[in-house]
């Protein structure tokens, strides 16, 4: 008879509680358990019971699905990894990759990090070679932008929570123009193209408002103030990305802070969690 798979889940738990901006102590305070218990499940030492993934829930109010699916986010990302042709003589079982990811955390993160700086200087001498160039030639900006995201897949967990958070907020204040608002005391306008001169948003600091060029239909008004927000809200977590980065002109830098701040406006316009819900819930149906 198959054995029950166990659960672990302590980075997800460490994410929560920090979060919620709890110590160990306050949240074995609150779940009626020992500190030390707390360090065993964040450290992935001890699996997550059923009672408590219960506990957990009823006292957070947490959805106890989407706490057992992130703990599978790393496993997901190494597995992705490991299918680089360069595994390919390694017989890698699923259940095997997901138990390392599972108990070591730490070395997982580790192996990514080292595997994507990998992917990265691949593209570039790929790069090079198409391109006929050698390493003394100029960097071009684009390229290094480009290099950057392909070698992270165009996948930024940490930008995806973030924005999810953001979007709960966000959602409280009854929209985006309710958040700018409410937040930081921005009024939104919207102006015909003669007077944006071009522009297609504006933040005017003296005013407190941000401008709109109001031929833009509604979907694109909103990825805009999305975006704006993104930029007041996470530049922490993007200058956190882009800090993995290495580099060689200010203009490759500018270009990916930008398109990691599109990322993160697009995922709080559509939070990842919510969109899985939905697609798991219409199975998968593209058209639904």
């Amino acid at each position: 008879m198959a054995t029950e798979r166990r659960l672990y889940v302590g980075p997800s738990l460490r994410r929560l509680r920090r979060d919620l901006g709890l110590t160990q102590a306050d949240m074995a305070q609150d779940l009626e358990v020992s500190a030390s218990y707390i360090a065993l499940l964040e450290r992935n030492h001890r699996p997550l019971s059923a009672e408590m993934l219960v506990r957990l829930a009823q006292t957070y109010r947490l959805d106890v699905a989407t706490l057992a699916a992130e703990s599978g986010d790393d496993s997901a990302r190494l597995q992705a990894a490991l299918r680089d042709p360069m595994f390919g003589g390694i017989e890698l079982k699923a259940l095997e990759v997901a138990d390392a990811a599972a108990n070591f955390p730490g070395v997982t993160e580790a192996f990514l990090r080292l595997y994507t700086a990998y992917r990265e200087e691949q593209l570039t001498l790929a790069d090079r070679s198409a391109d006929g160039r050698d390493g003394d030639d100029a960097a071009d900006p684009v390229a290094e932008s480009r290099r950057f995201l392909a070698a992270r897949r165009n996948c930024f967990p940490l930008l995806d929570d973030a924005a999810e958070r953001l979007a709960q907020v966000v959602a409280g204040h009854e929209g985006l123009v309710g958040h700018l608002k409410a937040r930081h005391g921005l009024r939104v306008r919207r102006l015909p193209p003669d007077v944006m001169t071009g522009a297609t948003r504006r933040l005017d600091r003296h005013r407190r408002e941000v401008l709109l060029d109001d031929t833009l239909d509604g979907a694109s008004q909103s990825f805009q103030l999305a975006l704006q927000t993104a930029y007041l809200e996470l530049e922490t977590e993007i200058g956190e990305v882009l800090s993995e980065g290495a580099f060689e002109t200010e203009g490759g830098q500018r270009l990916t802070r930008r398109a990691l701040a599109s990322y993160a406006a697009a995922a709080v316009l559509m939070p990842y969690t919510a969109f899985a819900r939905a697609a798991e819930a219409r199975r998968y149906d593209i058209e639904a």
